[in-house]
């Protein structure tokens, strides 16, 4: 092998700058992207929550239609999807749910349910508690209800 290839051979591969810069360039273009990539999924739950919450008051809507009343506290939403024995047969027409399982909210917790009181002004509240699961919060940690 004469001089010239063998120096054309040894450029031929990256350099270990050029290995540091491109690495270093991927890097840069991953701590970009990730963050707009884990906000839009922390919107999704938002937005799947939400429309959880629009479905269970309708499904809570169509309990009170049929039944007359709205679940108790004691029963819950599990009303919606079991008849509780209070209810005679023939006024339930569950279940009021598409599947015969509670929807969860985007983080997979169950949702809160309070029956209509003098305290939420005669009104049922449903609620999750947001990303952190615990109550108030702010932007994906805010809980999230039928009322907001």
């Amino acid at each position: 092998m004469d001089s010239d290839t063998h120096r054309r051979a040894l450029r031929a591969g990256f350099t270990l700058f050029e290995m540091i810069i491109v690495i270093a360039i991927l890097g840069l273009l991953v701590a970009l992207v990730a963050p707009r990539l884990t906000g839009n999924l922390e919107k999704s739950k938002v937005t799947t929550t939400k429309t959880q919450i629009a479905n269970l008051s309708a499904s809570i809507e169509q309990f009170y239609l049929e039944v007359g009343r709205y679940p108790t506290s004691d029963e819950g939403l599990a009303a919606l999807i079991a008849r509780p024995q209070s209810v005679p047969e023939e006024k339930w027409n569950g279940p009021y749910t598409e599947k015969d399982v509670l929807p969860r909210d985007g983080w997979d917790r169950p949702f809160e349910y309070d029956p209509p009181s003098d305290s939420n002004n005669n009104r049922y509240v449903i609620r999750s508690l947001g990303a952190d699961g615990l109550p108030g919060g702010e932007k994906t940690n805010a809980d999230l209800t039928n009322r907001t």
